[in-house]
């Protein structure tokens, strides 16, 4: 989370972040700091949208979090601004937008991006992605 924290510093918002547990990055267990080509000599064809950590976090448990991060933006007076790493990030949008738990897999998110979760109408839109 100190990534994030620093982003937020860096874009003007560090004084009025708030530290939140639900947006920190997946736990990927043992696999924590290993590429997927490397998982995948053990575990062939495994896929971090389809496939769980051992010892870590399961994508379903990930959709729980993103869920809890946006009822609490829903509930806040006016517009929430979050900063957080790539898997969060993807796997919030896609919840947002009615997605499973897989369905971040499909939102490909660059470093340092910009990326806007707002409404047409009631309906919930990705509304700016990867700016």
């Amino acid at each position: 989370m100190q990534r994030a924290r620093r982003t937020a510093e860096l874009a003007g918002f560090g004084d009025r972040a708030e530290p939140d547990a639900d947006l920190k990055e997946r736990d990927y267990g043992v696999y924590e700091g290993r590429t997927t080509k490397e998982i995948r000599v053990e575990h062939p064809g495994w896929d971090v949208w389809r496939d769980d950590c051992p010892g870590g976090e399961t994508l379903a448990q990930l959709a729980a979090r993103a869920d809890r991060v946006i009822e609490r933006a829903l509930a806040a007076d006016g517009d929430t601004l979050l900063f957080a790493h790539s898997h969060l990030l993807r796997e919030l949008a896609g919840r947002w937008i009615g997605l499973a738990p897989d369905g971040g897999g499909k939102l490909r998110l660059g470093t340092a991006s910009l990326s806007t979760l707002g409404f047409e109408r009631e309906r919930r839109v990705i509304l700016t992605w990867n700016a």
